[in-house]
């Protein structure tokens, strides 16, 4: 199987029970709701599945029991960024072997200057091997690397499994539009899908973005949104975004646990249970969400759990 080329990849959260071990009868049941979704891809132990929280056991036992729940419908990304190019290589090889379409792998933490920063995906790249499609994740915010339009150049030249970039630099249109704008002179083309719970999802496909690949808790509704786009009915995607903003912003700035929350109240996970440092929400943060929801389901005139656009 190979990475998807356009539409919609889901970054999985990790589903935990109330002890915070990983829940594997969960884990099937989210993979479910993903896929009824009308995804295109599914991403696993990304940041926001916690996998800098996973033991080595934990991330491929995760793995594992979501190929065998999506038993081939969409192709599965696994996240494989460590410190250790043998650790990224072990989960790269094992997720290849289970049928996994390639890895998202951030740069090493710390990274300065272009030829830092490319020289890192080509050691991980010799290390993956040929046949281990890589996705780039472009994201400063958790490992203070910039990325930029040279080192991506670099990159691109020296490493021929690098074929898709998540982009999730902030402000990142202006990196979309000079990525595509080298890509028309000379530069090799990847698939590009940016992230950031999609907070600019419409103004991001106008600009070339091929989708987008995020664990906003409304997984289809941005289904909806691309499909719409990518129909030329960018006003009516336009609109039925818009609806969806104030949870999508919230989402975003709050993390992992009112992710989780949405989507325990949505019936797609059991608990809301998150690793340490993430804990659970308080009194306020409760009261917050469910004048939020509530609020959406005004909009939409239906039930959390029954929401559905895909």
């Amino acid at each position: 199987m190979t990475l998807p080329t356009g539409g919609f990849v889901a970054i999985s959260v990790t589903p935990l029970d109330e002890s915070g071990d990983v829940d594997y009868d969960d884990l099937a049941a989210l993979m479910r709701f993903y896929l009824d979704c009308g995804v295109d891809g599914v991403a696993l132990l990304g940041v926001m599945g916690e996998a800098n929280r996973m033991t080595d056991a934990d991330a491929r036992i995760v793995v594992e029991h979501a190929v065998t729940a999506i038993d081939g419908q969409v192709p599965v990304i696994v996240g494989v960024s460590d410190p250790s190019l043998q650790r990224v290589r072990s989960l790269g090889e094992f997720s290849a072997g289970l049928g996994c379409a390639g890895v998202l792998l951030q740069p090493l933490a710390g990274l300065k200057g272009d030829r830092a920063v490319a020289g890192y995906f080509r050691a991980a790249a010799d290390a993956l091997g040929p046949y281990i499609p890589i996705c780039v994740q472009d994201f400063p915010k958790a490992n203070n690397v910039h990325l930029s339009l040279d080192a991506w150049r670099m990159i691109v030249e020296e490493c021929p499994s690098v074929v898709m970039l998540k982009l999730e630099d902030e402000p990142g249109l202006g990196k979309l539009s000079a990525i595509r704008a080298a890509e028309r002179e000379d530069l090799r083309r990847v698939t590009i899908f940016t992230g950031n719970n999609g907070i600019h999802l419409v103004q991001e496909l106008g600009r070339g973005s091929d989708g987008a690949m995020t664990g906003f808790a409304f997984p289809d509704v941005l289904v909806r949104v691309i499909d719409l786009y990518s129909a030329g009915r960018a006003s009516e995607a336009e609109d039925l975004f818009d609806q969806y903003l104030p949870i999508n912003r919230h989402e975003l700035r709050t993390g992992i646990s009112v992710r989780k929350e949405i989507l325990r109240r949505r019936g797609a996970l059991r608990t809301a249970m998150a690793r340490y440092p993430a804990g659970p929400l308080d009194d306020l943060d409760l009261a917050e969400l469910d004048n939020l929801l509530a609020r959406l389901q005004g909009l939409t005139g239906l039930p959390i759990a029954e929401i559905r656009t895909a």
